[in-house]
């Protein structure tokens, strides 16, 4: 019985290990804990059998979880390559939120950013935008919000808004799901 639990324990940690490697975690570089070892002197003296690294049960463990930050439909490109999940997008958007609201008619430091795909950069009444942010003529496509939440500042040079911007393009998807309906 203890061999049975072992021999599943390992792939089913590996796995694990695997799923949070491929979710893209943090920006740190830090590598992950090891998994957690049995006490000593519950480990076989005898080395592993050499079924114990099945390939497949781990490819079966991470082809569920790792499907919702690989892309889509691999053969698209950009935000087209993406699905975004709107809950997880109003997690990602908290870091937005020292800045900007959702609710209609509320600018913080940068604008309420209600209803913003599909409107035109720089067109909130009442707003004090940067000349370049107004100047740009860019319309809030979904295409344009997921270029545009990579880099802000490259996008729009000039702009005035700080934010280094959103490098995981899951999160940038996840972020305009909960844009398009903040909820």
């Amino acid at each position: 019985m203890r061999q049975t639990l072992r021999t599943l324990a390992v792939p089913v940690l590996g796995g694990l290990a695997i799923i949070l490697a491929a979710c893209g975690g943090s920006d740190t570089s830090a590598p992950a804990p090891a998994p957690a070892t049995a006490p000593e002197e519950a480990a076989p003296a005898e080395p592993a059998p050499a079924e114990t690294p099945p390939a497949e049960p781990a490819a079966e463990v991470t082809a569920e979880p790792t499907e919702a930050s690989a892309p889509a439909d691999p053969a698209a490109t950009g935000y087209a390559a993406y699905t975004g999940d709107p809950a997880k997008g109003k997690r990602v958007f908290a870091q937005c939120m020292t800045c900007h609201a959702v609710q209609e008619g509320r600018n913080n430091v940068g604008p309420s950013l209600y209803q913003i795909v599909g409107r035109e950069s720089g067109t909130i009444p009442g707003f004090k935008y940067s000349s370049a942010n107004a100047e740009s003529n860019v319309v809030w496509t979904e295409e344009n919000l997921f270029e545009y939440l990579e880099n802000p500042q490259a996008y729009i040079p000039g702009t005035i808004m700080v934010f280094p911007g959103l490098r995981n393009p899951q999160d940038r998807a996840d972020v305009i799901a909960y844009l398009k309906n903040p909820t």
